[in-house]
C-alpha cells in the first residue's frame, strides 16, 4: 500500500509545520509515549475507584485495559496484512522530528493511536468527565504521530476508528463482565475487583 497517494500532501504539510516549530519538538517527542502513560494512570485510577462502586462500574473499568490490549493485537494483525511503509521512507528528503523507524515496522494503522483512543473511549464509558480528559490526551497523541513524521494522517484516522470500535464492544460485553466481577467479589479476587456490598436485610412480609 502506497500511503503517499492517499494523503501524502497532508503529511508533508504537518511535517513542514513541525520544521517551523522547533520549540515544540521536545514536547511532542516526550508526549507521544508519555500520553499513553497518562492514559494508563487514568485507567488505574478508574480501576481503583471502581473497587468501591457497583459491579457495573468495575466491569467498565476492567474493560479499559482489556479493550486496549485487544485493539493493539488487532492493529498489529492489520499491519502485517497491509504492510504500508512508513512515510519517512517514501519521503527521505523531508527531515522528520523523530528518527525513521525500520522498514519492517509498518505504518498502517498507528498502534499509539489505537491504544490511546481505545483507552479514552473506554474511560468515557466509565465516567464521562474523565473520558473527556482522556479524549483530549488521545487527540494529542494522534497529532504527535504525524507531527513527528511517524505516520500518515490516514494511519491515525484508521487507528482511531479501530480503537473506538473495540472500546464500544465493551457495551456488548458489559453483562458477562459484570457477572465476572460479582463472582470475583465473592471470592479471593475481591482484592482486585472489590468486595460485595453489605447484604440487604429482608423485611418481614405482613400477613
Amino acid at each position: 500500500m502506497d500511503g503517499g497517494v492517499v494523503d501524502g500532501g497532508w503529511y508533508l504539510d504537518v511535517v513542514g509545520f513541525a520544521r517551523s516549530t522547533p520549540w515544540l519538538h521536545g514536547f511532542f517527542q516526550i508526549y507521544t509515549d508519555a500520553g499513553l502513560g497518562l492514559l494508563a494512570v487514568l485507567a488505574a485510577v478508574a480501576w481503583w475507584r471502581g473497587r468501591g462502586k457497583p459491579a457495573e462500574v468495575m466491569a467498565a473499568a476492567l474493560w479499559v485495559p482489556l479493550g486496549a490490549l485487544l485493539a493493539y493485537g488487532l492493529s498489529n494483525l492489520v499491519k502485517i496484512v497491509v504492510q504500508e511503509p512508513r512515510p519517512c521512507l517514501r519521503y527521505p528528503a523531508m527531515p522528520t522530528v523523530a528518527p525513521c523507524d525500520f522498514a519492517t515496522d509498518y505504518s498502517f494503522p498507528s498502534n499509539h493511536v489505537v491504544l490511546a483512543v481505545s483507552a479514552a473511549v473506554g474511560l468515557l464509558l466509565v465516567a464521562w468527565r474523565v473520558g473527556l480528559v482522556a479524549l483530549v490526551l488521545a487527540a494529542l497523541v494522534a497529532f504527535s504521530r504525524v507531527y513527528l513524521g511517524a505516520h500518515y494522517p490516514h494511519d491515525v484516522f484508521a487507528g482511531a476508528v479501530l480503537g473506538v470500535a473495540v472500546a464500544c464492544c465493551g457495551l456488548l460485553l458489559r453483562r458477562p463482565l459484570t457477572a465476572l466481577v460479582l463472582w470475583g467479589r465473592e471470592g479471593r479476587l475481591s482484592v482486585l475487583v472489590g468486595t460485595a456490598g453489605p447484604a440487604r436485610r429482608s423485611t418481614p412480609q405482613r400477613r
